[in-house]
Protein backbone atom coordinates (compact mmCIF):
# COMPACT_ATOMS: atom_id res chain seq x y z
CA UNK A 1 0.00 0.00 0.00
CA UNK A 2 1.13 3.72 -1.07
CA UNK A 3 1.96 6.01 2.03
CA UNK A 4 1.00 9.67 0.92
CA UNK A 5 4.20 11.43 1.17
CA UNK A 6 3.69 13.42 3.74
CA UNK A 7 3.22 11.35 6.05
CA UNK A 8 6.06 10.32 8.50
CA UNK A 9 6.73 7.14 9.43
CA UNK A 10 8.57 7.74 12.83
CA UNK A 11 6.24 5.71 15.01
CA UNK A 12 7.29 2.54 12.98
CA UNK A 13 9.57 0.88 15.64
CA UNK A 14 11.80 -2.21 15.56
CA UNK A 15 14.73 -3.82 13.43
CA UNK A 16 12.49 -5.82 10.81
CA UNK A 17 13.23 -4.92 7.11
CA UNK A 18 10.18 -2.57 6.47
CA UNK A 19 11.04 -0.60 9.35
CA UNK A 20 14.22 -0.02 8.74
CA UNK A 21 13.29 0.85 4.87
CA UNK A 22 10.24 3.42 6.64
CA UNK A 23 13.09 4.86 8.39
CA UNK A 24 15.79 5.18 5.75
CA UNK A 25 12.89 6.73 3.51
CA UNK A 26 12.14 9.65 6.56
CA UNK A 27 16.01 10.09 6.23
CA UNK A 28 16.34 10.47 2.34
CA UNK A 29 13.49 12.56 2.10
CA UNK A 30 14.56 14.34 5.25
CA UNK A 31 18.07 15.72 3.54
CA UNK A 32 16.90 15.47 -0.06
CA UNK A 33 14.08 18.24 1.10
CA UNK A 34 17.46 20.27 2.10
CA UNK A 35 19.49 19.40 -0.79
CA UNK A 36 16.50 20.97 -3.16
CA UNK A 37 16.62 23.89 -1.84
CA UNK A 38 20.56 24.74 -1.83
CA UNK A 39 20.90 23.28 -5.98
CA UNK A 40 22.12 25.90 -8.22
CA UNK A 41 22.84 27.69 -5.32
CA UNK A 42 26.19 29.51 -5.22
CA UNK A 43 28.76 27.09 -3.73
CA UNK A 44 31.95 26.64 -2.11
CA UNK A 45 33.28 23.15 -4.07
CA UNK A 46 36.99 21.40 -2.48
CA UNK A 47 38.59 18.27 -3.43
CA UNK A 48 39.48 15.08 -1.87
CA UNK A 49 41.80 13.16 -3.81
CA UNK A 50 41.96 14.82 -6.99
CA UNK A 51 40.05 17.45 -8.90
CA UNK A 52 37.78 14.39 -10.24
CA UNK A 53 36.59 13.87 -6.22
CA UNK A 54 34.81 16.43 -5.45
CA UNK A 55 32.62 17.41 -2.72
CA UNK A 56 30.78 20.64 -1.10
CA UNK A 57 29.47 21.90 2.46
CA UNK A 58 26.02 20.35 1.15
CA UNK A 59 27.27 17.37 1.03
CA UNK A 60 28.24 17.77 4.96
CA UNK A 61 25.64 19.45 5.75
CA UNK A 62 22.83 16.49 4.37
CA UNK A 63 24.66 13.60 6.43
CA UNK A 64 24.73 16.05 9.69
CA UNK A 65 20.98 15.64 8.90
CA UNK A 66 20.51 12.07 8.44
CA UNK A 67 23.30 10.55 10.85
CA UNK A 68 21.44 12.26 14.10
CA UNK A 69 17.70 11.32 12.41
CA UNK A 70 18.70 7.69 12.38
CA UNK A 71 21.04 7.53 15.79
CA UNK A 72 18.23 9.37 17.50
CA UNK A 73 15.87 6.14 16.17
CA UNK A 74 18.28 4.14 17.82
CA UNK A 75 22.37 4.87 19.09
CA UNK A 76 23.40 1.40 18.68
CA UNK A 77 22.78 1.51 15.20
CA UNK A 78 26.19 1.74 13.04
CA UNK A 79 26.36 4.53 10.32
CA UNK A 80 29.29 4.31 7.80
CA UNK A 81 28.60 7.95 5.79
CA UNK A 82 30.79 8.96 2.96
CA UNK A 83 32.11 12.03 4.68
CA UNK A 84 31.92 11.37 8.47
CA UNK A 85 33.26 7.70 8.50
CA UNK A 86 31.94 5.31 11.10
CA UNK A 87 29.86 6.97 14.17
CA UNK A 88 27.26 4.91 16.54
CA UNK A 89 26.97 1.98 18.46
CA UNK A 90 28.06 -1.35 18.05
CA UNK A 91 24.65 -3.41 17.29
CA UNK A 92 23.66 -5.65 14.50
CA UNK A 93 22.34 -2.99 12.08
CA UNK A 94 24.95 -0.74 9.86
CA UNK A 95 23.96 1.72 7.70
CA UNK A 96 25.83 3.04 4.47
CA UNK A 97 25.10 6.66 3.66
CA UNK A 98 25.61 8.97 0.99
CA UNK A 99 24.71 12.13 1.25
CA UNK A 100 24.50 13.00 -2.35
CA UNK A 101 25.81 10.08 -4.91
CA UNK A 102 26.38 12.53 -7.99
CA UNK A 103 28.45 15.69 -5.82
CA UNK A 104 30.01 16.71 -9.55
CA UNK A 105 26.56 16.79 -11.02
CA UNK A 106 25.33 18.22 -8.01
CA UNK A 107 27.58 21.23 -8.12
CA UNK A 108 27.52 21.58 -11.39
CA UNK A 109 23.61 22.11 -11.79
CA UNK A 110 23.15 18.82 -12.99
CA UNK A 111 19.71 17.01 -11.81
CA UNK A 112 21.93 13.35 -12.06
CA UNK A 113 21.88 12.98 -7.97
CA UNK A 114 20.27 11.41 -5.35
CA UNK A 115 20.73 10.50 -1.16
CA UNK A 116 21.43 6.76 -0.61
CA UNK A 117 20.75 4.54 2.57
CA UNK A 118 21.19 1.08 3.16
CA UNK A 119 20.85 -1.00 6.05
CA UNK A 120 22.45 -4.68 6.81
CA UNK A 121 21.65 -6.48 9.46
CA UNK A 122 24.56 -8.90 10.58
CA UNK A 123 26.17 -8.38 7.20
CA UNK A 124 23.02 -9.09 5.18
CA UNK A 125 21.57 -6.57 3.26
CA UNK A 126 17.75 -5.94 4.43
CA UNK A 127 16.87 -2.00 3.38
CA UNK A 128 17.88 0.27 0.92
CA UNK A 129 16.41 4.04 -0.37
CA UNK A 130 17.44 5.71 -3.03
CA UNK A 131 15.70 9.15 -3.42
CA UNK A 132 16.03 11.88 -6.43
CA UNK A 133 15.24 15.06 -4.63
CA UNK A 134 14.63 16.82 -7.87
CA UNK A 135 12.47 14.61 -9.61
CA UNK A 136 11.17 13.83 -5.92
CA UNK A 137 11.32 9.58 -6.84
CA UNK A 138 11.74 7.28 -3.60
CA UNK A 139 13.18 4.16 -5.00
CA UNK A 140 13.56 1.55 -1.96
CA UNK A 141 13.18 -1.93 -0.84
CA UNK A 142 13.10 -4.46 2.07
CA UNK A 143 12.82 -7.89 2.52
CA UNK A 144 10.21 -8.53 0.24
CA UNK A 145 10.18 -6.09 -2.93
CA UNK A 146 11.09 -3.22 -4.26
CA UNK A 147 9.06 -0.49 -4.47
CA UNK A 148 9.25 3.19 -6.28
CA UNK A 149 7.01 5.93 -4.82
CA UNK A 150 5.30 3.28 -2.08
CA UNK A 151 4.15 0.82 -5.73
CA UNK A 152 6.06 -2.66 -5.66
CA UNK A 153 8.39 -2.17 -8.45
CA UNK A 154 8.94 -4.94 -11.32
CA UNK A 155 11.98 -4.52 -13.60
CA UNK A 156 11.18 -5.41 -17.50
CA UNK A 157 12.71 -7.37 -19.35
CA UNK A 158 16.20 -6.31 -20.70
CA UNK A 159 16.16 -5.63 -24.56
CA UNK A 160 18.88 -7.27 -27.10
CA UNK A 161 22.02 -5.22 -26.96
CA UNK A 162 21.47 -3.75 -30.69
CA UNK A 163 18.17 -1.85 -28.79
CA UNK A 164 20.09 -1.69 -25.02
CA UNK A 165 20.65 1.14 -23.05
CA UNK A 166 23.90 0.94 -20.80
CA UNK A 167 25.07 3.32 -17.94
CA UNK A 168 28.75 3.34 -17.05
CA UNK A 169 31.58 5.65 -15.31
CA UNK A 170 34.57 3.37 -16.93
CA UNK A 171 37.07 4.61 -17.89
CA UNK A 172 37.26 7.51 -14.97
CA UNK A 173 40.30 8.77 -14.56
CA UNK A 174 41.69 6.29 -12.08
CA UNK A 175 41.28 3.67 -14.43
CA UNK A 176 43.15 5.23 -17.10
CA UNK A 177 46.00 5.65 -14.52
CA UNK A 178 45.45 2.07 -13.68
CA UNK A 179 45.19 0.70 -17.20
CA UNK A 180 46.31 2.94 -19.86
CA UNK A 181 45.01 3.20 -23.24
CA UNK A 182 43.47 -0.19 -22.98
CA UNK A 183 40.94 0.92 -21.02
CA UNK A 184 39.92 3.40 -23.62
CA UNK A 185 40.11 0.78 -26.47
CA UNK A 186 37.57 -1.83 -24.24
CA UNK A 187 35.18 1.70 -23.96
CA UNK A 188 34.59 0.95 -27.33
CA UNK A 189 33.63 -2.35 -27.52
CA UNK A 190 30.79 -1.38 -25.09
CA UNK A 191 30.09 1.77 -27.31
CA UNK A 192 29.58 -0.47 -30.72
CA UNK A 193 27.93 -3.49 -28.30
CA UNK A 194 24.77 -1.60 -27.13
CA UNK A 195 22.35 0.82 -28.96
CA UNK A 196 23.09 3.50 -26.77
CA UNK A 197 26.01 4.33 -23.99
CA UNK A 198 26.00 6.84 -21.18
CA UNK A 199 28.08 8.17 -18.94
CA UNK A 200 25.70 9.93 -16.04
CA UNK A 201 27.70 10.09 -12.53
CA UNK A 202 25.68 8.78 -10.10
CA UNK A 203 26.52 4.94 -9.35
CA UNK A 204 23.75 4.99 -7.31
CA UNK A 205 20.98 6.56 -9.88
CA UNK A 206 22.38 4.48 -12.27
CA UNK A 207 21.24 1.49 -10.29
CA UNK A 208 17.84 2.92 -9.27
CA UNK A 209 17.38 3.37 -12.83
CA UNK A 210 18.07 -0.28 -14.05
CA UNK A 211 15.61 -1.60 -11.08
CA UNK A 212 12.64 0.84 -13.11
CA UNK A 213 13.71 -0.63 -16.34
CA UNK A 214 14.82 2.72 -17.86
CA UNK A 215 18.39 1.29 -18.75
CA UNK A 216 19.02 -1.95 -19.39
CA UNK A 217 22.43 -2.52 -17.81
CA UNK A 218 25.19 -1.14 -15.98
CA UNK A 219 29.03 -1.32 -15.05
CA UNK A 220 30.53 0.25 -12.15
CA UNK A 221 33.30 0.54 -11.18
CA UNK A 222 35.55 2.16 -8.29
CA UNK A 223 32.87 2.11 -5.83
CA UNK A 224 32.04 2.24 -2.22
CA UNK A 225 29.72 0.41 -0.05
CA UNK A 226 27.58 3.59 0.78
CA UNK A 227 27.06 3.80 -3.14
CA UNK A 228 25.81 0.95 -3.83
CA UNK A 229 24.70 -1.31 -0.85
CA UNK A 230 20.73 0.53 -1.43
CA UNK A 231 20.71 0.01 -5.04
CA UNK A 232 21.97 -3.76 -5.10
CA UNK A 233 19.28 -4.22 -3.19
CA UNK A 234 16.55 -2.77 -4.97
CA UNK A 235 17.86 -4.19 -8.35
CA UNK A 236 17.51 -7.53 -6.93
CA UNK A 237 14.33 -7.14 -5.20
CA UNK A 238 12.85 -5.50 -8.45
CA UNK A 239 14.17 -8.73 -10.28
CA UNK A 240 16.96 -7.39 -11.75
CA UNK A 241 20.89 -9.13 -11.22
CA UNK A 242 23.27 -7.29 -9.36
CA UNK A 243 26.78 -9.24 -9.54
CA UNK A 244 29.79 -7.92 -7.36
CA UNK A 245 32.97 -7.51 -9.59
CA UNK A 246 35.98 -8.04 -7.42
CA UNK A 247 39.17 -6.75 -9.81
CA UNK A 248 42.30 -7.39 -7.47
CA UNK A 249 40.25 -7.16 -4.32
CA UNK A 250 40.23 -10.02 -1.64
CA UNK A 251 36.51 -11.45 -1.81
CA UNK A 252 36.84 -14.30 0.75
CA UNK A 253 33.25 -14.64 2.17
CA UNK A 254 32.70 -10.85 1.84
CA UNK A 255 29.06 -9.48 1.51
CA UNK A 256 28.56 -8.41 -2.44
CA UNK A 257 28.36 -4.48 -1.35
CA UNK A 258 31.71 -4.50 -0.65
CA UNK A 259 33.07 -5.14 -4.01
CA UNK A 260 34.79 -2.69 -5.67
CA UNK A 261 32.53 -2.97 -8.73
CA UNK A 262 29.51 -4.36 -10.46
CA UNK A 263 27.42 -5.74 -13.17
CA UNK A 264 23.49 -4.94 -12.94
CA UNK A 265 21.25 -5.97 -15.77
CA UNK A 266 17.47 -6.32 -16.13
CA UNK A 267 15.88 -9.95 -16.48
CA UNK A 268 16.79 -11.76 -18.96
CA UNK A 269 19.87 -9.88 -20.25
CA UNK A 270 22.46 -11.32 -22.59
CA UNK A 271 25.15 -9.41 -23.01
CA UNK A 272 28.46 -11.26 -24.35
CA UNK A 273 29.96 -8.23 -24.69
CA UNK A 274 30.10 -6.97 -21.42
CA UNK A 275 30.62 -10.12 -19.78
CA UNK A 276 33.70 -10.36 -21.90
CA UNK A 277 34.78 -6.67 -21.03
CA UNK A 278 34.20 -6.90 -17.29
CA UNK A 279 36.75 -10.33 -17.70
CA UNK A 280 39.31 -8.46 -19.01
CA UNK A 281 39.17 -5.24 -17.33
CA UNK A 282 39.29 -8.48 -14.30
CA UNK A 283 42.23 -10.00 -15.39
CA UNK A 284 43.78 -6.42 -16.01
CA UNK A 285 43.56 -4.97 -12.56
CA UNK A 286 44.57 -8.74 -11.63
CA UNK A 287 48.17 -8.51 -13.31
CA UNK A 288 47.09 -11.67 -15.68
CA UNK A 289 47.90 -11.31 -19.31
CA UNK A 290 44.86 -11.91 -21.98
Amino acid sequence: MSLPKTQSHSTVTGHDAETLRLVAEDAARLAGDYLRTVFRSKMEIDYKRDRHDLVTAHDRAAEELIVPFLLERDPSWRIVGEEGGTRGGDGPVTWYVDPIDGTSNFAQGLAFFCVSIGAEVDEELRAGVIYDPMADRMFSADDWHAYLDGSVLRTAPAQPADAATMITGYPTARDLAVEGSTALEDAGTLIEAFSSLRRTGSGALTLAHVAAGWVDCAFGGSVNPWDVAAGALIVRRAGGSYRPVWLDAPQAQRPDHLAPAFMAAGPGAHYPALESFVERVSRRRAGIGD
